[in-house]
Parts: structure tokens; C-alpha cells; sequence
């Protein structure tokens, strides 16, 4: 008995719809999740950055197109992004198609952009990256204030570049000298 190795015609005509309705499956599926989870570069960016100001409880700080806080991360180096995956759901990038648009107060000499580990690039302000909160639900919030997540603390940018702290509350402590904060 003479064993072929070369499978026959029907055979070959059996496997080739299987690999048709297997490609076609696949093909499907692909389709299927690209209409359910398109690509960030769709929605996300088609609205040009716009950084601008705003009077909150804070002073003046620097706030998307939205009147949402804009954030710094402490952790972030070099003008580059430490915060990717989970901490980007918290704390999403501010990110650019385009040159941003600069209005109100803010400074359009301290715009610039960052590549992100994703390809994207992300609006920076006085060499900081720039975040938005999910906590901060309407215009002039700023519930990511001071918050240490992600292992650093944000902190709201003023118009100026700098990182804003919440103001303190007032002592009524008297100073050091005992004159409760008076020179004689």
C-alpha cells in the first residue's frame, strides 16, 4: 500500500471554504470592534487644544476649551509624560492636533508639545504636560488639587507656568517673635 502525502482534490475542496469562513470571521470581528472601540484619534482629537484662564477658589489658573482644570503631575521629567494606562483614565492628557489655540490670560510663548509613549503629542505648559480630572465635572472645579495619586501629587498651573497651592488656612497662632506678627 502506497501512502500520498499530497492531500486530493476533495480534500483541498473541503479545507478552502472552512479558511474562507474562517477568514471572513476574523475579518468580521476586526470590523466589529474597530465600530465599537474606535481609535482615540477620531473623537478625542478632532476639537483643536485650547488652553485659557479662569477665576477659581484657587486665583487664576489655566484651563482647556472646556473650563476644565488644567493639572500638573509631580512625577513628570524633562517634559515628559509619567502618567500612562490607569493614571491617563484618571488624569487624561491634553492632547493636540494641530497648534492649540492660546485665549485669555494664558501665555502662548509657554505652549509646547510632548510625545506620548502612545505616538500622540500633548500640550505642555511651561514644560509641564497638561491633565484634566474625571472628578472635575463642571467648569471651574478643582477637585484634583493637591491629590497624590499615581505616586506624586497634582497641582493646578497658573497663568504663569507655575504649580498652585491651595492657600492655607489663617493662624491664629502668634509668631515666633510673640508681637503676634507685628514689629514694634
Amino acid at each position: 500500500m502506497q501512502l500520498n502525502h499530497q492531500p486530493n482534490a476533495l480534500t483541498a475542496a473541503v479545507r478552502r471554504p472552512r479558511m474562507i469562513v474562517a477568514v471572513a470571521a476574523v475579518a468580521a470581528l476586526a470590523a466589529a470592534s474597530f465600530a465599537l472601540h474606535p481609535p482615540a484619534s477620531h473623537a478625542a482629537q478632532a476639537k483643536r487644544a485650547v488652553v485659557s484662564t479662569a477665576k477659581t477658589s484657587l486665583g487664576r489658573i489655566i484651563v482647556n476649551s472646556n473650563g476644565r482644570t488644567l493639572y500638573l503631575f509631580e512625577k513628570d521629567r524633562n517634559s515628559k509624560s509619567a502618567c500612562s494606562e490607569q493614571c491617563a483614565a484618571f488624569w487624561p492628557p491634553l492632547i493636540m492636533t494641530g497648534k492649540p489655540a492660546v485665549t485669555g490670560g494664558a501665555r502662548a510663548s509657554l505652549i509646547g508639545a510632548t510625545k506620548r509613549t502612545d505616538g500622540r503629542l500633548q500640550v505642555t505648559y511651561n514644560h509641564h504636560p497638561l491633565y484634566t480630572f474625571v472628578k472635575d465635572k463642571k467648569p471651574g472645579q478643582t477637585n484634583g488639587e493637591g491629590v497624590n495619586a499615581f505616586g506624586a501629587t497634582w497641582a493646578a498651573v497658573s497663568p504663569a507656568g507655575a504649580k498652585i497651592t491651595k492657600p492655607s488656612a489663617p493662624s491664629s497662632a502668634p509668631s515666633p517673635g510673640g508681637g503676634g506678627g507685628y514689629a514694634p
